[in-house]
């Protein structure tokens, strides 16, 4: 079979290029000028694009650091950040060292590596994204953005010798960069449809790249899944003797929804397993679809128990109680209200417009909305059309897969006479949409995490340079 090389976008960068690396900005730039499938046109994606065999030979060059980290690896469409905050806020409550690897960032790419809940500093990332683009330049091939920003995460995790790591896949699981680890334990999240053009356009299909995480002899925690989903999950962890339990059937689950000691309108949840009782625990994030992500964290919890991980009852219920998820139902501005979400795919969208009407209060709300041009559009325009009393269409600045705001408009008014309009750019959508609210009002930014990065950054700007003036 012929291999497929990543596109040319980029110029390999020289010899001289690579060892110029000795500022955070360089190191920045050479990261950027790689080959980004997470910018590129759906139509330029195929699936013989992935493959682990780049990202295999980059870790032998850099002696295999994952093999010295004990990891949990997390896969799935929906609620994987989530998962992952809760697993490690769970660990660093009861004090263990704890690597964070996620996708995407919101403003500062160090985001996607953390310990302890610390980006990385400058000065590691400068230092390890020299060494990997060494490492790099002795290739065949020229490794992509994200197999370079996940050998730097496994160097980073490795030399510091964390305790512990979660691990976020990118994209799918079978074929993903992050795919090259023995975790302890792999946890799927619920499973829906995205990234259609290379992950497949059936559940099953879907199901059966993100079981490529499943390990033999791995345990296997998911969720209550779509029956077809999980007869793929079954077969394949079956297939490589790997345990697999789904909460709500090999693990008992049960949640209730409401207000008390002082606290908003929350989720408690209780887990029985053969070894842990968890009982009336709060989720410490909205949502009722929050419950089955902290189940799911939870039983993660409980079969690391089972490896030799001690977890305190109190400092592991603190540890909890402080997840918190930058750029998931996130206040950001307060008059007016603002209020954004990465929400980019149908089912995230509807979690998050239960989600605002359970816990925000409001009289009306408007949304600023842009997503990418490979999504199920008209799925998501459904959706925000139930949620929104106008929508402002617009796209994030500097993203190639940007849809065409008024591509967005025509399409909604086909389904919905809901009230819209398009804005150029986010600013400019943020200045109509503060003029259409009142004090009572909610505007939320949803649709991509790149629109929300952008609204981020945007906001953070002005409240410096009114603080200047002050």
């Amino acid at each position: 079979m012929t291999k497929t090389a990543p596109p040319k976008d980029k110029k390999r960068p020289t010899p001289k290029a690579v060892s110029e690396i000795s500022t955070y900005s360089n190191a920045v730039r050479y990261l950027m000028d790689r080959t980004d499938y997470e910018q590129l046109r759906a139509m330029r994606l195929s699936r013989d694009m992935f493959k682990l065999d780049r990202m295999n030979a980059l870790m032998d060059k850099l002696d295999n650091p994952q093999q010295q980290i004990r990891m949990v690896h997390v896969a799935g469409t929906v609620g994987k950040g989530s998962t992952v905050a809760m697993i490690a806020s769970m660990l660093e409550g009861c004090g263990y060292a704890v690597g964070r690897y996620t996708s995407p960032h919101l403003i500062d790419v160090r985001e996607r590596i953390a310990l302890n809940d610390q980006e990385i500093p400058r000065s590691d990332f400068t230092d390890l994204m020299r060494r990997t683009s060494e490492a790099a330049a002795k290739l065949k091939e020229e490794p992509t953005f994200f197999e370079i920003i996940t050998a730097v995460a496994f160097l980073y995790f490795a030399e510091q010798a964390v305790d512990l790591a979660v691990i976020e896949t990118g994209l799918g699981g079978r074929f993903d960069s992050t795919n090259i680890i023995i975790p302890e334990v792999s946890v799927i999240t619920r499973i829906a449809h995205d990234h259609a053009h290379f992950l497949g356009n059936t559940l099953p299909e879907i199901a059966r790249e993100k079981a490529g995480i499943i390990k033999q002899g791995v345990p296997v925690i998911t969720c209550l899944q779509d029956e077809a989903v999980e007869e793929v999950l079954r077969e394949v962890a079956q297939e490589v003797d790997a345990p697999l339990k789904i909460v709500t059937k090999d693990i008992e689950f049960s949640c209730r929804f409401g207000a008390g000691e002082g606290r908003a309108p929350h989720s408690r949840i209780c887990i029985v397993t053969e070894t842990s009782q968890f009982m009336h625990l709060p989720v410490p994030l909205p949502g009722e679809h929050q419950a089955m992500n902290c189940a799911m964290a939870l039983s993660v919890v409980d079969t690391l128990k089972n490896r030799g991980f001690d977890f305190p009852e109190v400092p592991m219920h603190e540890g909890l109680s402080k997840t918190s998820t930058p750029g998931r139902m996130e206040i950001v501005w307060e008059r007016p209200r603002i209020l954004v979400d990465g929400a980019h795919n149908p089912a995230a969208l509807t979690a998050l417009i239960r989600c605002i009407g359970a816990h925000v209060p409001y009289d009306s709300m408007v949304c600023v909305f842009g997503c990418c041009e490979d999504k199920d559009i008209p799925a998501l325009l459904e959706k925000i059309a139930l949620g929104g009393d106008k929508i402002i269409f617009t796209k994030a600045k500097g993203n190639p897969r940007a849809a065409d705001p008024e591509m967005l408009q025509k399409q909604l008014r086909e389904i919905s006479g809901k009230m819209s309009q398009v804005a150029k750019n986010l600013p400019d959508a943020l200045n109509l949409a503060s003029r259409a609210v009142g004090r009572d009002d909610l505007i939320c930014v949803t649709g991509s995490f790149y629109l929300v990065g952008e609204a981020k950054r945007h906001l953070a700007n002005l409240a410096r340079k009114r603080a200047e003036k002050a």
